[in-house]
């Protein structure tokens, strides 16, 4: 599912298994030597998957480290997403000369809990996603765009250095039987934002881009990806600005 998702330059790959080679580096074993097996396994598939992706695009193995909130850490000239969800594992790269930042994303195709979708979308984008209900009730949209906004958080927090809130990005969706595409834009006056010194900080004011991606549901996944294009966005304009909201990085 994932190829399909992205650009040509691109390179993508995904497995329903864990997987068990090849080994990690030291560094990595060393991240999640505390962790629960179950954990241990998906960071380790993860970063089987990227490596063969960064072969695939003429790069040599390098150990994926985290940050200091979670986020992987992609060797330079590159840029990449990993992501997981019961029974997938994926992973994303492309060269830094084709691509700004790459943002993937895979959920359970089931709709999202009413207090959990209230928590995530705005009153605008909750009368879109019934429009999208009665045009096609079968794909569950409120996943569909919680896993856009997801993809776009991992392009935006490379770029900015900062987190987003849920309500500080909003979503158009675009319906297609099983798969279709959509824009995910930051806006201004996110209500939920925590309280911090940078709380009057605005994403629409950053001159981060709308963003385009591609979403597919099927298979009992939603999965959705972004590509920005070489050019496309600023250079960590907010770099050095801390945690200001919800959305995960942990990979």
């Amino acid at each position: 599912m994932i190829r399909t998702l992205l650009p040509a330059y691109a390179a993508g790959r995904e497995t329903s298994r864990e997987l068990t080679a090849p080994a990690l580096f030291e560094a990595e074993r060393a991240e999640v030597a505390d962790a629960l097996p179950a954990r241990r396994a998906e960071y380790a598939t993860v970063r089987r998957l990227a490596r063969v992706c960064l072969a695939d695009v003429g790069v040599p193995p390098a150990a994926l480290l985290r940050d200091l909130h979670g986020a992987p850490r992609w060797p330079a000239g590159t840029v990449g997403s990993l992501t997981h969800c019961r029974g997938y594992r994926a992973a994303a790269a492309a060269r830094s000369r084709d691509a700004d930042g790459m943002g993937i994303d895979a959920e359970p195709c089931a709709p999202l809990p009413r207090r959990v979708l209230e928590g995530v979308t705005s009153a605008a984008e909750r009368a879109h996603l019934a429009e999208l209900r009665a045009h096609r009730p079968c794909v569950p949209w409120c996943r569909v765009l919680f896993s856009a906004k997801e993809a776009y958080y991992k392009v935006w927090y490379p770029a900015m250095g900062s987190w987003l809130g849920f309500d500080d990005a909003e979503v158009v969706l675009r319906p297609g039987r099983d798969r279709g595409t959509f824009t995910v834009r930051p806006v201004s006056g996110g209500a939920r934002r925590v309280r911090r010194p940078d709380a009057a900080f605005d994403p629409a004011a950053t001159g981060f881009p709308a963003l385009s991606g591609r979403w597919t549901a099927r298979a009992g996944l939603v999965v959705t990806a972004i590509t920005a294009p070489a050019g496309s966005l600023p250079r960590r304009a907010q770099a050095g600005r801390t945690a200001t909201g919800t959305l995960r990085c942990a990979q």
